[in-house]
Formats: structure tokens, sequence, C-alpha cells
């Protein structure tokens, strides 16, 4: 696998997150921010909605911030900043991948990160309408790097989720029917064959012939909320430190078990998100 970003000398690169921001409950750009800056990079958030706490607990409060969302690239592009890149997540409306595509047309040269956050195990988020999801779509086209769950991926080709336990075979269709609708590389994460100990993701390129890449990482016998964020991050981190997509998405496997290992250690663990703070130490060493 070749790398997409090669770092040069001193230079920080930008890069605009456009995730949520959640109050209490450690996922998207407060894991982003954090994640992205210990790798060297100056993260520009854009914030897709706010929320009060995210939304595995039973009573949160969400504000979409769609309206605002033009404005805030119009003073951008007033104040000429520039991008290096846009990693994308979670959305509050439909109307925000046009927001998103909005930053490729002004900032062609930027990688596009994709992480298509819909849902898992085989459920739609509690947020994500039937229009939100088929908009999502359009952000597939063109992505440098795509990285759905299983459920995402039924949801973006349209192949019926068939849960977490598949074959090879059923990752390469999903992978090559992304592929086949523009994204560059793509990564399915989180099959799980049984009772085995160990999580496989998948890796595919369309400049490597499109065949899948087993890269996998322990299992810990439990799910925390948050995980898919640090994932998506940590692979971001790592690409911009100039890893190729394969040890970015070994190196973000790895991370997400080191920090499941530590928030196990803390009160209300399952609910409160993922505790990456001591592991970032670990994303710094990536410019060493």
């Amino acid at each position: 696998m070749t790398k997409l970003y090669q770092r040069e000398g001193a230079y920080i690169p930008r890069v605009a997150a456009v995730h949520d921001m959640c109050g209490y409950g450690k996922c998207s750009l407060g894991v982003a921010i954090p994640v992205l800056s210990a790798a060297g990079v100056d993260v520009c958030p854009v914030p897709t909605a706010l929320f009060s706490a995210h939304t595995k607990f039973p009573v949160f409060h969400m504000h979409d911030t769609t309206c605002m969302l033009e404005a805030y690239l119009d003073a951008w592009r007033e104040e000429n900043v520039d991008l290096d890149g846009v990693y994308s997540g979670f959305l509050g409306s439909a109307e925000q991948v046009a927001v998103i595509q909005r930053l490729y047309r002004e900032y062609p040269s930027a990688l596009r990160i994709v992480d298509p956050v819909m849902g898992d195990g085989g459920v739609k988020y509690p947020t994500y309408t039937d229009e939100l999801c088929e908009a999502m779509a359009a952000l597939v086209d063109g992505a440098d790097v795509l990285t759905p769950n299983l459920t995402e991926a039924s949801i973006l080709t349209g192949i019926p989720y068939e849960g977490q336990d598949v074959s090879v075979e059923f990752v390469q269709k999903n992978a090559s029917a992304l592929l086949d609708m523009g994204a560059k590389t793509v990564v399915i994460k989180g099959i799980v064959h049984g009772d085995e100990p160990i999580i496989r993701n998948y890796l595919a390129s369309a400049t490597e012939g499109d065949q899948v890449e087993e890269i996998s990482s322990e299992l810990l016998p439990y799910m925390l909320h948050g995980t898919g964020d640090l994932f998506a991050s940590a692979l971001t981190a790592a690409i911009y430190t100039g890893r190729t997509t394969r040890e970015a998405v070994d190196f973000a496997g790895e991370l997400v078990r080191d920090a499941m290992r530590i928030t196990r250690e803390q009160p209300d663990f399952e609910m409160r998100g993922v505790s990456f703070e001591p592991t970032l130490g670990k994303v710094a060493a990536l410019l060493a």
C-alpha cells in the first residue's frame, strides 16, 4: 500500500474535522481533536451537531448546526484558510453532505477521509433518517479512504447485512461494490468469527487490484461507544505522519485495543466512552 500523504519537514498539515461534538461521552470531535493534534495535525473543527451526551444514553439533547455551516465556511474563505484534508464522520442532516462537497470543491487537493457513521449491529443510529443515509452515499465517490463497518457498508451498497461473522468473500463483495462506487481505498471494520478473540479489519484499494487484505488485532470481551471514532481518527493521524494505509489500519486497531483496556478500569466504563487519553503518547510517537 502506498502513502497518501508525505510529511514535509516542520510543516503542520491542516485537516477539517467534520463531526459532531458531545458534551459527555467521548466520541466524535472529542476524540478527533486530541488524537490528530497529538500527531502534529492542525485540526479545524466543523461541528455538524451539538449533543449533551452521545446517543447510547437514553436521554440526550441534540442541536443541528446545519443553518450556520455555510456562513462558517464563507468566513474561512474570506480568511484564506487552507486545508490538506477533510475528515468527515457523524452528520446532523442530509443537507450537510452538500457542505462536505463544498469543501471538496474549494480544496480540491485535500485528502478525503470519510467515516460514514450511520449505525452498527445492523441498526441505524437514532438520529439517522433514510434521507440522510441515502445522501451519505454521495461521499463514497472520490473518497481517498472510506471506513465503514458492515452495517454502514450494507446501507451504502444495498447488500443485505448478514451480521459480524461473515466470510472473506462477503467482505470482498462489499469492498468491491464500494470501490465500484468510486472509493479509492476501503477499510471494512469489525469482522468477528464465533468466539475467536480476534477482530478483523479488511483493506482494499483500487490501485492494488481491489483484493481485500486482512489486518487483525485482539478482540476484548466488551463493547464501548466511541471506538469507531477512535479507529478512524487514529488511522487519519497515522496517514498524516506519512504511514501507508496498511500501517495506518494496523496502528488504529492496536490503539483502540490499548484504549479499551484502559477504559475497563474506569468507573461507569460501558457508558462514558473510550478512555484514549493515556494512549496519546503512542500517537505522538508517530512523529519520531
